[in-house]
């Protein structure tokens, strides 16, 4: 028997009584072409291992397992488990653990290449990508999520644009990032209240990676707690925790401290991050 002769994704959902539960952040994507685009966006999947997490129902899990992955789903909610199940026995290349993604090592659980694709909750999905962008070593090759349209335009922003801040440059410290497509509310059932849009991320050479995501966490967190300010004034108080002057720190970086830091590239936040690694 082929997936293809499984019940529709519709179907499942109505014979197992499935509902989308808010609380979880769940919206069901039931459009298999919208599913099979998210997948192709990984290939090639052959012999590649991903991690979905948050399967639901399985849509996306099939589209997977279709265009050649092995799967490891991660999903918390038991009502899923069965037509998980379903998929894991016609197909042969779908495990499951029941559980909370943010627990399980997705690295001690696979082998060879890894790839992240999923559909995130929306409730969870910004803590797991960090979590991920902080991974050491960083054990994926590629990851396509999907978000809330506005967190995936943080992820992927430039330099003054208004989404731009603390996410984008730590995505972009370890990873080339790019929006892929958006995704109508409508696709989901039910409909969110907001569109989505799916992101490719693939990890910089390990040369190009800035080492100390957690200090360029605090510098950029710093910069835009307050960032209509200029940096003499917004990056004040992490500079006197690090026993530095703000405007001097600035200035020894090369950087006007009057700018604002939504003005600043994300090599010039590294520059700063840098200059308190090394006193």
């Amino acid at each position: 028997m082929s997936l293809d002769n499984l019940p529709t994704l519709t179907e499942t959902v109505k014979i197992h009584n499935l509902r989308a539960n808010k609380t979880l952040g769940q919206h069901f994507l039931l459009d298999m072409n919208v599913t099979d685009k998210i997948a192709r966006l990984a290939l090639p999947l052959s012999g590649v291992s991903v991690a979905e997490v948050g399967p639901g129902p399985g849509g996306l899990t099939r589209a997977l397992i279709q265009n050649g992955a092995n799967v490891l789903a991660i999903e918390m909610d038991e009502r899923f488990l069965a037509p998980l199940d379903d998929i894991a026995r016609v197909s042969g290349k779908l495990r499951v653990i029941q559980g909370n993604a943010l627990k399980v090592d997705i690295e001690k659980e696979l082998e060879g290449e890894i790839k992240i694709v999923a559909n995130l909750p929306y409730n969870v999905g910004t803590k797991m990508l960090i979590n991920w962008l902080t991974a050491e070593p960083i054990f994926w090759s590629q990851a396509v999520l999907m978000f809330q349209k506005e967190v995936a335009e943080r992820v992927v922003a430039s330099p003054r644009d208004n989404h731009y801040g603390r996410l984008a440059i730590l995505a972009q410290s370890v990873a080339n990032t790019r929006l892929a497509f958006e995704v109508p509310a409508n696709a989901f059932s039910p409909p969110p209240k907001v569109d989505s849009a799916v992101i490719v991320l693939e990890p910089l050479p390990e040369e190009q990676r800035f080492t100390d995501l957690k200090l360029l966490g605090e510098v950029t967190m710093a910069a835009f707690g307050q960032r209509r300010k200029m940096l003499r004034k917004s990056l004040k108080s992490i500079a006197k925790k690090y026993g530095l002057d703000a405007e001097t720190w600035c200035e020894t970086c090369g950087i006007d401290p009057q700018r604002r830091p939504e003005t600043l590239s994300v090599k010039e936040f590294q520059t700063l991050a840098g200059a308190i690694q090394n006193e």
